[in-house]
């Protein structure tokens, strides 16, 4: 038997998934992996990253931080370089192609967004994110 709270909470399970298949579907465009995508993501809204900061970041361990940026640095897409603040440290920087297909992507992502999201009114869509809000808070 479902209550109420099992059929939302797989409503709310299944319109992540979707919303991430349509996105997925557009990367494919562009050959890279949601992992490549949000990191890629990270570095361009913060410039310079470190290596241990991106995995924090992406939820992922310090060796699969290091796998994915080896494969958008194999694209030339990010570069690595001594950290400015501690040079034993390695930052993550942005080249200008990283930061043309991160604006690509960004593009992608929301026009994606935009048509799942095209089904629902103003007001419905003004109480979506207000719910959201509600729920992202209690992180």
């Amino acid at each position: 038997m479902h209550t109420h709270d099992d059929s939302t909470s797989d409503l709310l399970m299944t319109a992540a998934r979707s919303m991430r298949r349509s996105f997925g579907e557009a990367m494919a465009a562009w050959d890279i992996t949601p992992s490549q995508a949000r990191a890629l993501r990270i570095v361009g809204e913060l410039g310079a990253v470190r290596l241990s900061v991106l995995a924090d970041r992406l939820r992922i361990a310090p060796r699969s931080v290091t796998e994915v940026v080896d494969a958008l640095e194999a694209r030339s897409l990010v570069a690595r370089q001594p950290d400015p603040a501690d040079r034993r440290a390695t930052s993550v920087v942005p080249t200008a192609e990283g930061v043309r297909l991160g604006t690509a992507l960004e593009e992608a992502r929301r026009t994606a967004t935009e048509q799942r999201l095209a089904v629902l009114s103003d007001a419905d869509r003004a109480e979506l994110d207000r719910i959201l809000r509600l729920l992202v808070a209690q992180e």
